[in-house]
């Protein structure tokens, strides 16, 4: 009988590519910077919905206290939602939403893992060493966690010369937490350090310390993303996490390419109209002082059509394809937001406009 518990068996990582990477690269950029417009920006979704089954008398006290109070967290702000019209607490929440739409896609993604729900590394390093060779085959394989990722788009990528051997999925995907792990370990005692400084706001009657709150929030969630970037890259070098194509999803990728008509359709109504992009050539770099620039994040507060043609050849995927991603894979419906915040964070990086 498998000693393994369910939730080693079932998690599964989707990766959605939402833009291609500069061609030709710009060589003057760190190859491990935050926002490298030298690689793909992919969405991953770390399937644990299935993963629920570890034992509450199996976790640690402060492990449980921790989830009561994420849990309690998580339903006073849920009521902050819910409340009057006009009240401070709806606008403090429609507030905090705006800055959550601001906070960068691949936080989101990360501090949703939750290293509890998968394999713990120690245990299977352990239990490989226990059995024979045969059983440890079979240890591997049920601990295997697909990287599902569209086969088309990875295969039109250029060489980058960097571990050829690795597929560029999981490659990419080792390159995303290597960058992302210091950024989340600084924002973690960044926030820490700012919180008691505002134990001034203590004083305010009735309106609780919002500013403390929101600096620890913060700190929680960049301590998240870190323990989650350490727990992913070291399932990667246990070899436990393997690429996998989806003929399904490539079929959607193709189905939902973006445009340039949709690209221009998503602007906002009130803003000037665009020159025509008609007489722009397909490959017409943006100007800076006469000489090209390569640079995808710049952008005007009124962007012209050479700029949006540019984004839609670098865009992959549009808002309208999430609700057929969700069908695909059969994701629950709260999965959506993370994944319409990403397509918008993406275009705006792109210097493209945004849909809200």
């Amino acid at each position: 009988m498998s000693t393994l518990p369910k939730a080693m068996r079932t998690m599964r990582i989707i990766a959605l590519p939402l833009s291609r990477p500069n061609i030709p690269p710009d060589h003057g950029l760190k190859p491990h910077a935050i926002f490298n417009p030298n690689r793909m920006l992919i969405f991953y979704h770390f399937d644990l919905s299935q993963g629920n089954s570890v034992k509450i008398q199996d976790q640690s006290g402060i492990k449980r206290a921790v989830k009561w109070a994420s849990t309690k967290a998580a339903d006073l702000w849920a009521g902050f939602g819910k409340a009057p019209e006009g009240s401070w607490k709806l606008q403090t929440y429609e507030f905090g939403e705006r800055i959550i739409d601001r906070i960068d896609f691949e936080e989101l993604a990360l501090k949703g893992v939750d290293p509890s729900l998968g394999p713990s590394i120690t245990d299977v390093t352990q239990k490989a060493n226990e059995v024979k060779f045969s059983e440890k085959q079979s240890l591997t394989e049920a601990l295997r966690i697909p990287l599902i990722y569209p086969p088309s788009i990875y295969a039109s990528l250029p060489p980058t010369g960097v571990n050829e051997v690795s597929h560029p999925s999981v490659v990419h995907l080792r390159t995303l937490l290597t960058s992302r792990e210091p950024r989340h370990r600084r924002g973690f005692w960044m926030w820490m350090a700012i919180a008691p400084l505002t134990a001034p706001f203590m004083i305010v009657p009735i309106i609780p310390n919002l500013p403390f709150f929101f600096c620890v929030w913060r700190s929680w969630s960049h301590y998240r993303a870190y323990r989650s970037s350490q727990y992913l890259s070291s399932l990667l070098d246990q070899g436990l996490i393997t690429p996998e194509p989806s003929a399904a999803l490539d079929q959607l990728y193709t189905s939902y390419v973006p445009s340039l008509s949709n690209i221009e359709s998503l602007r906002s109504p009130t803003a000037p109209p665009l020159r025509s992009a008609a007489s722009l050539p397909a490959n017409t770099p943006n100007m800076n002082n006469g000489h090209p620039s390569h640079d995808p994040t710049a952008s005007s507060s009124q962007p012209d059509a050479s700029n949006v043609h540019k984004t839609s050849q670098r865009l992959l995927l549009t808002r309208k394809a999430i609700p057929q991603i969700l069908q695909l894979f059969g994701l629950p419906q709260s999965s959506a937001a993370d994944m319409y915040r990403a397509v918008e964070q993406v275009r705006g990086r792109l210097g493209g406009t945004s849909g809200r």
